[in-house]
């Protein structure tokens, strides 16, 4: 459709989508999206609007005001909004833009993760991944094609996917998401072994408390509630698939003892190594 909206150039196109209930329990899904030439004087406040926004603006600038935080975009820079909230933006010179409301039952999370890292305005110096599959959700509507919402929800994922594994190098900070992955995948491959936290926080390269504190920021988990979280995982899938012993599993998982390995099993399961093996 045409926009007719003022300060908006009438060759500006926008598409609105209704999405299914099966769309809204399980995916990510477009609810407007457009191509729009944004004319001087442009100004929008608004308390709410119940999706989350994120356009890429490809010539002009824009001023931008959210969360208390005032910036000054200019083109070949992302904006990811919470709509949810009091927002506004207005332009003096114009700007031209592709954007896309969108909402999920992921959606939030994945908002205040990036937003969290990268803020809600980010350059990265390839914008394609993120921008041709920002163009496809357009060219779903703009063409007339059949809509697959599992692609929509694609689509989605993928560009919150880039933000999330674009690392900035320049802000130091960040490095900490490399540094939880190395951990993770070192703990994944020796989980078996005696692991000590001393070991991990120097194979990260920080101190033991500053260490733990990362870890956690960035997992959810202390390093040593995730060592014991991929134990007992290990340890109910050999109860299910092998004949192994309550004692050999034990071992194979790394726990010092039959009885730490039973005290720890029930605690998180509600029931013993056999009794689960027994209930499979």
């Amino acid at each position: 459709m045409k926009s007719c909206e003022e300060f908006v150039a009438s060759t500006s196109d926008y598409y609105i989508y209704s999405p299914s209930k099966l769309a809204q329990e399980m995916f990510l899904y477009p609810l407007q999206c457009g191509l729009f030439s944004y004319l001087p004087g442009y100004d929008l406040q608004r308390d709410s609007f119940d999706s989350f926004l994120l356009m890429y603006i490809q010539k002009g600038e824009m001023d931008l005001n959210t969360d208390g935080q005032t910036y000054h975009v200019t083109a070949n820079h992302f904006v990811l909004l919470d709509c949810y909230r009091s927002h506004a933006y207005s332009t003096s010179g114009g700007f031209e833009c592709i954007w896309c409301h969108f909402d999920g039952i992921t959606a939030r999370a994945y908002y205040e993760n990036i937003v969290s890292r990268l803020s809600n305005v980010f350059f990265m110096p390839d914008p394609y991944p993120a921008l041709s599959k920002l163009s496809s959700i357009l060219k779903v509507f703009d063409s007339g094609a059949v809509v697959r919402e599992p692609l929509l929800s694609k689509y989605l994922n993928d560009i919150l996917t880039e933000f999330m594994l674009y690392l900035p190098s320049q802000v130091k900070s960040l490095n900490y998401i490399s540094i939880a992955e190395e951990i993770i995948t070192y703990i994944n491959e020796h989980f078996a072994d005696d692991l000590r936290i001393e070991e991990l926080a120097a194979k990260a390269g920080l101190s033991h408390f500053h260490f733990i504190r990362v870890f956690k920021k960035e997992t959810g988990f202390t390093p040593h509630e995730y060592i014991l979280n991929t134990r007992i995982a290990t340890a109910q899938y050999l109860l299910k698939n092998t004949k192994l012993s309550i004692k050999d599993i034990c071992y194979n998982t790394g726990f010092s003892s039959e009885s730490v390995f039973c005290s720890s099993f029930k605690h998180r399961q509600g029931m013993t190594p056999s009794q689960y093996r027994n209930a499979n």
